[in-house]
This record gives structure tokens, sequence and C-alpha cells, in this order.
């Protein structure tokens, strides 16, 4: 793995012994005890993630708001500085270039954060499509972004930082120091529970992320991996990239229509999205639990009566719940909750069943 891009915490990954994995170009912890333990502590304490892979790409000037605006399917000139909104990037034919959350920075400012492997993909496609008197910044290799993820997230954040960002509102951020570092503080997450994303100067990560570690420890803190990650968002039926979405993926197919705003037009990608609506969906994202031993894997068929109808995108165990489950695409007519189906895992159909996403409700 020695090509692959190392985030500012590679060392201390090391030192904490966690098994690395290749992930979106990066070296990455997959694990550091175990994933099992690493999910209950997010679920039941808190976990600290390091995602300092993920991508900050920066539009600034006076042209900034109309240029996102453009770019994303939900209001950005009604978001008001200091708050956060999940929204989506989208090509012509009305596919999902990527799923970033936009944070308002400023009267002229907004900064996007993106998906590791699509960095350099969303900054061009910013570059292409951003109007006159727009600045785009790619800051990505100078930003460390951690994940205090977690119903103890607010206890053990404001021992390092003020105890005012216990009040921070869900999807706002503040800009303070932690552990006498800079860093700006949003109230988000990708694990369907509490907690907070801490952006800051690469340089001072790791003096945060122990920081972090050592002040958390006696309310059961603990590092995490990216494999509680996936089992935490899957649990929380959160779409992955490259997973659930893609550039052919239509956001009303992803369960996503929500986070599209198609009354106000305007954005790349919204005639087309409008137009495959009205034609009719050919397929929707369900989630899905299996009623025997088995586990479903991105890739594997879904059928009814032994014939093919759909793809399983996700799947894995779930920790909370003690059983298998998944999310794939099936027609329409079967995404209907209760919905009987089978997983065809290693040539076996296993009997599984369409249920309501997501899967678990996380306190706070």
């Amino acid at each position: 793995m020695t090509d692959l891009k190392r985030t500012p915490l590679h060392g201390a990954h090391e030192r904490l012994g966690a098994r690395l994995v290749e992930f979106a170009g990066y070296s990455m912890p997959v694990q550091y005890r175990s994933v099992l333990e690493e999910h209950r502590a997010v679920r039941e304490g808190a976990g600290l993630f390091d995602v300092s892979h993920m991508g900050q790409i920066y539009l600034e000037g006076t042209g900034a708001i109309a240029s996102t605006e453009r770019l994303l399917s939900r209001p950005v000139a009604s978001l008001k500085p200091g708050r956060v909104r999940y929204g989506l990037l989208c090509n012509q034919e009305g596919g999902i270039v990527d799923d970033v959350t936009f944070y308002r920075t400023g009267d002229d400012a907004i900064f996007l954060c993106v998906n590791a492997a699509n960095v350099e993909k969303d900054y061009r496609w910013g570059v292409r499509f951003a109007l006159d008197d727009t600045v785009i910044r790619n800051r990505s290799d100078e930003t460390g972004l951690l994940a205090l993820q977690g119903p103890a997230s607010p206890e053990i954040l404001a021992h390092v930082s003020s105890p005012t960002v216990k009040e921070l509102e869900r999807y706002a951020f503040t800009q303070i120091e932690v552990a006498g570092c800079d860093a700006l503080v949003s109230r988000t997450g990708y694990t369907g529970s509490d907690g907070y994303e801490i952006y800051l100067a690469a340089t001072e990560t790791e003096r945060v992320f122990e920081a972090l570690l050592a002040e958390g420890k006696p309310l059961g803190l603990i590092p995490a991996g990216l494999g509680a990650r996936d089992t935490l968002r899957l649990e929380a039926a959160m779409p992955l990239y490259g997973h659930e979405l893609d550039d052919t993926t239509s956001p009303f197919e992803a369960g996503l229509g929500k986070f599209v705003k198609l009354d106000r037009g305007g954005f790349i990608g919204a005639e087309a999205i409008a137009r495959r609506e009205a034609e009719g969906r050919p397929r929707q994202l369900v989630g899905f639990e299996l009623s025997e031993r088995g586990i479903a894997r991105a890739g594997y068929a879904v059928a009814v009566h032994g014939e093919t109808v759909g793809v399983v995108t996700s799947g894995g165990p779930s920790p909370t719940l003690g059983k298998s489950i998944g999310l794939g695409y099936v027609p329409p007519r079967l995404a209907e909750p209760g919905t009987l189906l089978d997983i065809v895992i290693r040539g076996r159909a296993v009997s599984g069943r369409v249920v309501e996403t997501p899967f678990v409700k996380a306190s706070g």
C-alpha cells in the first residue's frame, strides 16, 4: 500500500494497531479492535472516525451562490450562514454526480463536503459549470476531518471545546476552538446517531484526535474504522456513492426525492429528472431483511419465484438487530414493505422481505 495516499492520522492509526486497507485511493483503518465493538460504541457511547479522505471544495465570490444554485438539487440562497444542507450534484441526464453536504460560510461563500472517490470529478464539474465571479478551490489536502459520533458525543466535545457546542442544532455549524485548535464543527454525520464532524487544518488533526480520545475514554469513546462506519450507515439506510448512487441513477429511484426541488428548476439535470419521473421509474431502492441465515452482499441477485428482478447494492449483518439486512433495487411493484423476495447467495435462494427504512432509529 506504499502508493496510496495517507491522511494526517496515518501514524496514529499504526500506533493504535489499526488494520489498514485501501479505500478511495487512501490507506484507511477498517477496524482497530472489532467492527462489532466499534459499532456498539457508537450506538451506546461514542466512536471517533478519521474521515480526512473526504473532499472539501470551496466556492467564493459574488457569483458563488448563483453557481451553487445551478449545481445543486436544493435551494442555496435560502440557506442561512451557519447552516448545512444535504443535496445532490446531478448531470444533464438526471443521474447523480455525487451526494454532498453544503455549508453556507458567508454571504458569498459555500463549501461542499464531497465523497473521497469523487473529489476530482466534483471539482472539475464545478469549474465547468460555475458562473462568472466565482472562485473554486479544492482544499481537501490541507483539511483534516474527524467524525465524533454517538450519544456521548456532546459531553465529550464540550470537554475539549465549549459547553455551548451541546446546544448546536442538527445541520448547523459553528467555528470554535477544539483542543486549542481552530475548527469548524457541524452537528452532522453518517451513522444515524447523534454526533459532530470537525474540520480543521491537516497539521492539527492528530492533536485534536488524541485530545478527544483522552477526554472521551471515561465516557466510552474508542476509535472506529470504516467497517463500523459501513454497518452504521447501513442500519440508518444511508446511501453510499458507487453502491446505491451513480451517474445513471435518478434521485427518485434512490428514494432521495425530498432532496430535489424541481419546482425551482434551473439546476443542472432538473428537466431530465422531471422527464424520467413522468415516464415512470423502472426500479426503486428498498430495504430488506433476511428470514434465514445468510449475508447479502453487493451485486447479489434479487429474485421472485426464481426470476431475477433486481440487485443488492449493500448488505451485511446488523449488530443492533442481530439479523442480516440490505439495500437493493427492485421494480416499483415489489417495493411495498412486506413483499417477499429471495436473495441469491452462492446459488442458493435465501428468503427475505422488504421492510421500512431506516432499519434502526438511533437515539439522538
